[in-house]
């Protein structure tokens, strides 16, 4: 979601809205020590572990550099595109972040959600509702060591890229019988076009160090973990629900025995976190869905055909009806739908279900608005995405150059982009 979007067309109403684990070869890094002892407790204490070997380290190399690389674009910016053109002093490297869904965040975290009882029924409302606790919290329980709140938002998704990085790699190393899947995947994830959202104080970072792990534990069928992790992702983004939805179909398909089976309950842990939020606001607004319903007030996220959303998107993407930056925002978002669309056939020829759903779920709820938002950023959250495009990489070593070199580009355009302030989506 962004902060601002052009105004709807006069015709509109004025109500606005917003398989089966496929198992690599051994590999020393997942946390797979020997040894023995009489109970096997000890063992599979140490497989569980968050060791770090030797691809995991190169995998975190890879995200500091590519971390001082964004940083130090951010720094250019400050010295280059001052927010006053006269400037002649540069601005804070902080500055360029402070900008778009950060003021909400931040709004929250030091305000609270409804400040002096002001709320929906105020003229003028940000509509801040709309927004899952889960990185308001942390931004506050971080802003109580580090002062500035900027500083702050950075160093949570500073941090919480880390862990996503290193749980992606994983993932891609469980799946793919290769030892550079990992690095390959991360490197897809790093390098894409909205990757700069990876550091701003932003909640994809954050989502996805918790989901991905949840993801990671399901694989290996620590279900209490899975859960515990997948209930703490959906109170940063709706679309843990979505994860939620997988990984109880990964667990249909692979729970095997009693013991397995006997982890069922824990799948109805992540429900807990939505179902407080909603009650929080029941008690503050008299709506369940009041969430929802800012999202339609602010972001024109209320429900229309996928034929509807598709057409009102390709109106103002290719019909001149928006001035040039606009538009090409929403061609991205029409190429970032095509490319969902295929990934959910790619999964479901390779029979990999619980995927397939958590994909078609997020395009679902993407491609019911007025018109398609945030669907460029959405595709960082697309972990079967980056496994894919590492998996057809290692079979034609054509395709990572082609990445690097068309796509690489495309990345540090969408930087700038968003940190000169002219960002449109």
């Amino acid at each position: 979601m962004s902060v601002s979007a052009p105004h709807r067309p006069a015709a509109v109403a004025d109500s606005r809205t917003t398989g089966p684990r496929t198992t690599g070869p051994r590999v020393p890094d997942e946390g797979r020590t020997g040894g023995t002892d009489r109970t096997g407790h000890a063992r599979r204490a140490r497989r569980t572990l968050p060791r770090l070997g030797p691809d995991d380290r190169e995998v975190l190399w890879l995200y500091l550099l590519t971390r001082v690389g964004v940083w130090a674009v951010a720094g250019a910016v400050g010295w280059l595109f001052p927010a006053e053109g006269d400037a002649r002093r540069p601005a804070s490297p902080l500055a360029p972040w402070q900008q778009w869904d950060w003021a909400h965040f931040m709004h929250i975290a030091r305000d609270g959600y409804f400040p002096g009882h002001a709320g929906p029924w105020t003229a003028g409302w940000d509509n801040r509702e709309a927004f899952f606790p889960g990185f308001p919290l942390t931004l506050r329980a971080v802003h109580t060591v580090v002062p500035d709140w900027a500083a702050a938002g950075a160093l949570i998704s500073f941090l919480a890229g880390g862990v996503a990085v290193l749980a992606l790699a994983r993932i891609a190393r469980l799946r793919l019988p290769d030892q550079d899947a990992g690095r390959r995947t991360v490197l897809f994830l790093l390098l894409s076009p909205c990757a700069v959202f990876l550091a701003a104080g932003y909640t994809e970072a954050l989502f996805l160090a918790l989901a991905l792990p949840a993801w990671l534990a399901a694989q290996r069928q620590h279900w209490p973990a899975a859960a515990v992790l997948a209930c703490l992702a959906c109170s940063v983004r709706v679309t843990g629900l979505f994860l939620v939805a997988a990984l109880v179909l990964h667990f249909v398909l692979t729970a095997r025995g009693r013991a397995a089976r006997s982890s069922a309950p824990w799948l109805f842990l992540p429900a807990l976190a939505p179902a407080l939020y909603s009650w929080y606001l029941q008690t503050r607004t008299g709506d369940w869905m009041a969430w929802k319903h800012a999202q339609e007030r602010g972001w024109y996220r209320d429900f229309h055909t996928p034929w509807e959303a598709w057409g009102n998107t390709w109106e103002v993407a290719f019909h001149h009806t928006q001035p040039t930056g606009y538009a090409l925002m929403w061609q991205a978002e029409l190429l970032a739908m095509l490319v969902g669309v295929v990934l959910i056939a790619v999964l479901v020829r390779g029979r990999r279900w619980p995927e397939a759903l958590y994909m078609a779920l997020t395009l679902g709820a993407l491609g019911t608005s007025y018109w398609y938002t945030s669907i460029p950023r959405s595709t960082l959250l697309w972990w079967p995405l980056w496994t894919a495009l590492a998996a057809w990489s290692l079979r034609r070593p054509r395709v990572q150059s082609a990445y690097l070199y068309v796509v690489g580009p495309l990345g540090a355009t969408v930087a700038l982009t968003f940190l000169t302030g002219r960002w449109a989506g």
